[in-house]
């Protein structure tokens, strides 16, 4: 244990997600060793991201105006939504530049154990999009893990009723991988989305 402001650092920093105990030591010593500038820089732009940014009143995306540039985007398809769990899922599937419709960010995933229910998700505000918009297709995008397939079920059976086209996204096997490394799950999906070549 350290004294004082180190080891508050230490402690703040290891609540951080991904940071461990030993990483948040190496993060709060750069910071201690670090040009005073580039730290005040670095205070500057997490006080700044906390003062400016907000969600998408439409999506749930992050941004710094009302709505996110997506939604403000007239080029976007807005008959199909790509329904995810956090933002950064969104960067993630614009980087493929594949898909040209809007978003919806659930803001997580149904995980009973950390308490987490459809009420704390923002499933209400998509099914208010769903009345308001002229919709056509939902693609559902969340996680291929325990908590993102739960989301996935509660979502499909409240969208059946809806007479709105359903879709997940496929996955399988990575491109280059081995089968005999593929876990059991990975390999039952790929079975289950095979397509015809013929």
């Amino acid at each position: 244990m350290y004294e004082g402001a180190v080891q508050e650092l230490i402690d703040e920093l290891g609540r951080l997600p991904g940071v461990g105990p030993k990483s948040a030591q190496r993060i709060a010593f750069h910071i201690l060793e670090a040009d005073a500038e580039d730290m005040r820089r670095l205070s500057s732009a997490i006080a700044s991201v906390k003062d400016k940014v907000k969600f998408c009143s439409v999506c749930g995306n992050v941004t710094e105006q009302e709505t996110c540039s997506i939604c403000r985007d007239v080029r976007r398809d807005p008959t199909v939504i790509c329904v995810v769990e956090e933002s950064k899922d969104v960067m993630a599937v614009e980087r493929t530049r594949s898909f040209r419709g809007r978003y919806h960010v659930l803001g997580g995933a149904i995980n009973p154990i950390a308490g987490i229910g459809p009420e704390q998700l923002r499933i209400r505000e998509l099914l208010n999009r769903l009345s308001d918009e002229q919709i056509n297709e939902i693609i559902i995008a969340t996680d291929p893990n325990l908590e993102g397939e739960a989301t996935a079920t509660y979502l499909v059976r409240m969208l059946k009723t809806l007479g709105i086209r359903v879709t997940r996204l496929a996955s399988g096997l990575p491109v280059g991988g081995d089968l005999e490394y593929a876990d059991e799950i990975t390999l039952g999906r790929a079975f289950e989305g095979r397509r015809s070549l013929t």
